[in-house]
């Protein structure tokens, strides 16, 4: 039977630590046969989850007995993780232990060094922080969940879930999934490429180096805008506005233009009538057609499909 081990540090995130519990824990063969052992593990007996108080039955030293071991998010992100626990996943992953990470547990997982030289996801509102702690991790925010083999990181809540039946469909193929999704009354269909739905990303604190620059290109993000004319509003040039914008963002100046003025557009999508064309010329989009290509790249459906999901049947004006 395929183990399980969910690692429980004090600060655990109860939505991210139950859903592997339940999803894996719920999953049967066709013969009736439970599919996974689960086991909660953790540096100590009693866990701090916040809101009660956690008994963990097994220790670090479980880990390496696990066939998957998986990370769920920490309530605070910049906790510092205990250096046996990052040696304990390191023996792990050496002894060939698929490790997954839930929402911020993508922090735990980087802070072993694993996530290295690889495409890694987190919660939208988190992953800026990711890459800026965590340089040689490339940062995708706009995925539900990335998939290296060994490693594989969610984004948050309900990418948890995609996460987990994506695994039970690499392990039991899709049949033994698709139980596992009515049980949880999910949809299997959802894959990792699929875009998080981000809403606006708050500007970092007052006083960090891009803070006045990011303010303007929001407050200009329906002006035709070139790298030249950011940069000259930042009074440095090209070449350190691209660098500040990497290492403070993740991304780069133009694609942080696109992304506010996409986060403009589902907005205005959530709570006005505007027609399609009208948002994207009112955004900053040349064409409407652009528009649309770059929010099903951005988001992972149309425009349109957005403003179903999120605002009903509302008039279009």
């Amino acid at each position: 039977m395929h183990t399980v081990a969910i690692l429980a540090l004090d600060g655990v995130v109860a939505f991210d630590l139950s859903t592997p519990i339940e999803v894996f824990g719920r999953t049967s063969l066709p013969d009736g046969q439970a599919a996974y052992r689960v086991r909660i593990c953790a540096p100590a007996n009693e866990i701090d989850a916040g809101t009660f108080t956690l008994r963990a039955p097994w220790g670090l030293e479980r880990l390496t007995e696990a066939d998957t071991i998986i990370l769920p998010g920490l309530a605070d992100m910049t906790t510092p993780i205990p250096n046996e626990v990052l040696v304990a996943l390191r023996n792990a992953a050496a002894r060939g232990i698929r490790i997954a990470s839930i929402c911020s547990g993508a922090f735990i997982l980087a802070a072993t060094g694993l996530l290295d030289g690889l495409r890694a996801t987190t919660h939208w509102i988190a992953a800026s922080e990711l890459a800026r702690r965590y340089p040689k991790v490339e940062v995708d925010a706009n995925v539900l969940f990335v998939d290296n083999g060994q490693f594989l990181t969610s984004a948050g809540a309900a990418a948890g879930l995609d996460l987990c039946l994506h695994m039970i469909r690499r392990d039991y193929g899709s049949a033994v999934a698709a139980d596992a999704a009515r049980v949880s009354v999910m949809p299997l269909e959802r894959d990792g490429g699929q875009a998080q739905f981000i809403v606006h990303e708050p500007p970092p604190p007052d006083g960090a180096t891009l803070e006045p620059v990011l303010r303007w290109m929001e407050e200009h993000a329906h002006q035709e805008l070139k790298l030249e004319d950011i940069a000259a509003q930042a009074m440095i040039s090209t070449r350190t506005l691209s660098r500040r914008f990497r290492e403070q963002t993740g991304t780069t100046p133009l694609q942080w233009l696109n992304r506010a003025r996409l986060r403009k557009a589902q907005c205005l999508l959530e709570t006005t009538g505007h027609s399609v064309e009208w948002i994207a010329s009112h955004v900053g989009f040349g064409s409407s057609t652009t528009f649309r290509d770059q929010f099903k790249h951005l988001v992972g459906i149309s425009p349109q499909a957005y403003r179903r999901a999120f605002r009903g049947t509302a008039p279009i004006l």
